[in-house]
């Protein structure tokens, strides 16, 4: 049986174009100089290309990055990738691994658990809003490689049902407020990674972190500066993504 993920496809073109595309769903792919039928697309293998009126097109098989970049339905603001790569390595994830989430908000970050905890580790994910719930339950399905994510639509205000688990993930309103429930959860010296977009917010989680009995490891900020990928007149692109979130990341002590 073909995952729902091997079905997705992405079309590059000139001047930065790119679009991410169902090959399983026929349907015309307009495309800036012309178009293209996803029938024809699943005939081109990995790396093919294809022509519309004299401008070439690149085919790709679909990755994480542009998944969730170019394809994934979102309520909220996601988790960027130059933020989540971070956060796994802080966390320590790696296959095999027992890992927490709250809030799933659209389910971005919650696929690269899935893929970095493999067939063998378990992801949690909580959401409280049930439309938001449901909208992540369709995105991690029509992604995910691994059947390894159990999802809860409740708060973890209310307790969290898993317990001793490695590492714990936050990205909810009011982080300072999860803390005691996220500690409980947390096995002796489990890592827990917060994430927030306003320096009031970093303050008062930190308060709560101290109270709380947790060792503050690093408070970050990521910054990442595009180029044009042009030799002969190698530059900074013209825009960039100026913020996306403060990290906190620290660890339960006894």
């Amino acid at each position: 049986m073909e995952h729902m993920f091997e079905s997705k496809r992405v079309i590059i073109g000139p001047e930065g174009f790119k679009k991410v595309i169902d090959i399983s769903v026929p349907k015309r792919v307009n495309l800036p100089t012309g178009y293209i039928e996803t029938e024809k697309i699943a005939h081109i293998p990995p790396g093919g290309s294809f022509f519309a009126n004299d401008v070439e097109y690149f085919v790709f098989p679909c990755d994480t990055f542009d998944y969730v970049m170019h394809f994934l339905k979102r309520h909220t603001q996601i988790v960027y990738p130059k933020d989540g790569a971070y956060i796994l390595m802080k966390l320590d994830i790696h296959p095999g691994k027992r890992v927490g989430e709250a809030g799933t908000g659209s389910g971005a970050f919650t696929l690269y658990l899935s893929m970095a905890v493999g067939p063998e580790g378990r992801v949690y994910t909580y959401e409280q809003r049930e439309e938001f719930y449901k909208k992540a339950e369709k995105n991690i399905k029509n992604f995910s490689k691994f059947d390894n994510v159990v999802m809860h639509n409740k708060s973890i205000v209310d307790g969290i049902e898993e317990k001793d688990l490695d590492a714990f993930f936050l990205d909810v309103r009011e982080p300072e407020e999860a803390i005691l429930s996220v500690r409980e959860a947390l096995k002796p010296a489990g890592h827990l990674g917060i994430l927030v977009p306003t320096t009031n917010q970093v303050s008062e989680t930190l308060t709560a972190l101290q109270n709380n009995r947790f060792y503050v490891s690093e408070v970050v900020e990521i910054m990442m500066r595009q180029y044009k990928p042009v030799p002969e007149r190698l530059r900074p692109d013209d825009r960039m993504i100026g913020h996306t979130a403060y990290m906190i990341f620290a660890r339960k002590i006894l």
